[in-house]
């Protein structure tokens, strides 16, 4: 049955996104983050939805009349060359089988990621891809919420199996990230009931962020839950929220939880966390001595055997850093950094400019809370490997069409001074 209703839903919509391409991109990330069909049990777990929405949308918006105009600016070209310098690092790369399958999996979210910049031409429909983003990982924050609170926690929050999200460090990551969002939904909200609707998810969503039982997503939680109240302009109500998480999460958290969260300062004797930073030494070791980095999915046994401090001890790299540092070399690395660099800058500067106008208040709330949003994935990140998670890098595009929507990418007129004018204020000023 489910398989059925998530397939008649998606085809259902396909004649739309003929018509209007951005309802393509509306789709496209409901089916990347929530992965509808994924909770299926039948042929929809397998089926190609994604593709065909995605070559839908974009034969729809190259038949359209719309402008072809992409947005260039800093953060669009240096994600264009991190993508290119990715395509230019699988052909050295350590497993060429398996580098060139997972280069088949980037270029497509990078494609449609870019896509974002040139089909969404409305602050309207910019609002609704958040809507949708929000509310497809919100399912499994209050989903995964209500099943801690029932559970006493004794559980893991998870995603469905074969995504991005599946297990439940993963989970925290995308749950961490999407709190933000839920938060700026709330402050635009007007609506009593969807208000309402929208705070009960924010709580929900962070007792399933704990819940994951995650040790980087407690750590994310904590260091996105301040950035979240430093940037929020109702900071009581804010504090309120983070004191019903909390309290909730300290009266139904098992003590087993909090035995595995303190194992966070004895790392030393932690055999997980010894292979990671086993795995961080492969990954500098391989920057070091190739500037083409090792390729996609290069952390593996003969790559240890020459690379790792401690050759036998193959580990997952679980970082962000490394895992693009490994995989792409120094310059991979620093094309990654640079880009997350210019989108906190991008988001400082729609902040600057548009939190004290009313008419684009909007916009500073959204590139704040994108910000929070930002903290979250660089702070669990740092022991995740999520380096290809679409999520992060359309939240730089976004910030990109927030700047546009607000004006704040339009060329300021340079003043005209005539040569006459010029010569009668020399003469003023003798």
């Amino acid at each position: 049955m489910r398989d059925l209703f998530v397939t008649g839903a998606i085809f259902g919509l396909l004649p739309f996104v003929f018509r209007w391409p951005w309802v393509g991109i509306l789709l496209w990330s409901w089916l990347g983050y929530m992965n509808p069909h994924r909770l299926a049990y039948g042929f929809a777990v397998d089926f190609p939805f994604s593709m065909i929405v995605g070559i839908v949308t974009i034969v729809s918006f190259m038949a359209s009349k719309e402008k072809k105009d992409m947005l260039w600016t800093r953060e669009t070209i240096v994600l264009l060359i991190l993508v290119g310098w990715m395509l230019f690092t699988t052909f050295f790369a350590f497993y060429p089988d398996l580098a060139w399958n997972q280069w088949n999996k980037v270029w497509k979210i990078m494609l449609m990621v870019l896509l974002t910049a040139l089909i969404i031409r409305e602050r309207s429909q910019l609002h609704w891809l958040i809507w949708v983003i929000a509310l497809s990982f919100g399912f499994y924050g209050v989903k995964g919420g209500i099943f801690t609170i029932l559970h006493g926690g004794v559980y893991r929050v998870q995603g469905p199996e074969g995504t991005f999200v599946g297990g439940n460090n993963e989970m925290a990551l995308a749950l961490v990230m999407t709190i933000p969002l839920i938060r700026y939904l709330h402050l635009q909200e007007a609506r009593r009931w969807a208000k309402t609707g929208l705070a009960v998810a924010l709580v929900l969503t962070g007792v399933a962020a704990i819940g994951s039982q995650s040790r980087g997503g407690m750590l994310a939680m904590v260091a996105m839950g301040l950035f979240l109240w430093l940037k929020s302009r109702h900071k009581i109500v804010t504090g309120f929220y983070m004191v019903i998480a909390v309290a909730i999460m300290a009266s139904v958290m098992p003590q087993e939880w909090y035995d595995r969260m303190n194992t966070i300062k004895t790392y030393q004797e932690d055999e997980s966390a010894q292979g990671r930073i086993n795995a961080w030494h492969t990954a500098y070791n391989v920057a070091k001595d190739r500037i083409t980095g090792g390729g996609f999915d290069m952390f593996r046994p003969p790559t240890f055997r020459e690379y790792a401090p401690v050759p036998w001890n193959v580990h997952d790299v679980h970082s962000i850093y490394f895992e693009i540092m490994g995989e792409q070399g120094f310059i991979g690395f620093g094309l990654f950094i640079l880009l997350g660099v210019l989108a906190w800058i991008r988001a400082q500067q729609i902040i600057k400019r548009c939190k004290n106008d009313p008419d684009r208040k909007w916009a500073a709330d959204l590139a704040a809370m994108i910000q929070v949003s930002l903290v979250g994935y660089a702070t669990a990140g740092a022991f995740l490997g999520m380096s290809h998670f679409d999520l992060p890098y359309h939240l730089v595009i976004i910030l990109v069409l927030a700047a546009k929507f607000a004006g704040l990418l339009e060329k300021q007129p340079k003043p005209v001074v005539s040569f006459a004018s010029g010569a009668q204020a020399s003469r003023q000023g003798n």
